[in-house]
């Protein structure tokens, strides 16, 4: 079994693109959003573009080890490093293939993949805390919780980690990048609202991790409150019909 692996130095010190927090009219410090799949090149980058075109405040990664797109067959995908941007890709496959791949869309995806940001990111690479992360495949979301967990707790801030399943193909992309939005503008909506999400103390879903409370995950003043999230992805799921599954973990 052959792999056509590009061997190409990866871009050093690849810093999210999202800018710092900023305040809405109301006061209340915008959420910061994650996209993640496992290459950061279809799912995650779908509803990436789609969230930063409405003006979310977001960013995309990807769990593998490196990325990995189909191939002239199953046995030959092709394996560039993390941090490979996505020019140099777009320029690799259009050398081995053009037809092949502007058949199968990867050329399309690309283009539009290097429009939105220079380069895939590695999840695990990533310091910069996030309120919201959002994975597209339930493997995807256990390496996220596992990199959560082994890391050391600071400043005790929650972080609101949600599934939602989405097989790895173009068209399945494109339907649930719409869903994505609606997902986060609802939780951006309750945050805003300074309290919509308030009023539960019981412990609703998974709070990952021995540390941490309920209390804790209803965030201070300033931060976002997850403690009551369920009637929020319940509403979700009657008016998608796509089912969100979560946990809360803790910078």
């Amino acid at each position: 079994m052959s792999i056509q692996e590009f061997a190409v130095a990866p871009a050093k010190h690849l810093q999210s693109t999202a800018a710092p927090p900023e305040s809405n009219n109301q006061g209340t410090k915008r959420l910061r959003f994650a996209m993640v799949c496992a290459s950061n090149q279809n799912r995650s980058m779908e509803a990436h573009a789609l969230l930063q075109k409405e003006g979310f405040q977001v960013q995309s990664f990807g769990v593998g080890a490196h990325v990995k797109l189909p191939g002239s067959s199953a046995r030959e995908p092709n394996v560039y490093p993390f941090g490979t941007p996505y020019r140099v890709i777009y320029e690799d496959l259009k050398r081995k293939d053009p037809d092949l791949y502007m058949r199968n869309g990867l050329l399309r995806m690309l283009e539009r993949n290097l429009k939105v940001k220079t380069a895939p990111l590695r999840w695990q690479e990533c310091r910069e805390p996030y309120d919201v992360v959002v994975t597209f495949e339930e493997r995807v979301m256990e390496q996220v919780l596992d990199d959560l967990h082994a890391r050391p707790l600071s400043a005790m801030r929650p972080a609101l980690v949600i599934n939602l399943d989405v097989k790895d193909s173009h068209e399945e992309a494109a339907l649930a990048a719409p869903h994505a939005l609606e997902l986060c503008s609802l939780l951006d909506k309750a945050n805003n609202s300074r309290g919509g999400m308030q009023g539960s103390s019981e412990k609703n879903g998974s709070i990952a991790g021995e540390e941490g409370s309920c209390t804790d995950a209803c965030g201070d003043d300033d931060g976002p409150n997850w403690c009551d999230v369920e009637p929020l992805l319940d509403a979700f799921e009657k008016r998608t019909g796509r089912r969100a599954v979560y946990s809360i973990c803790f910078y």
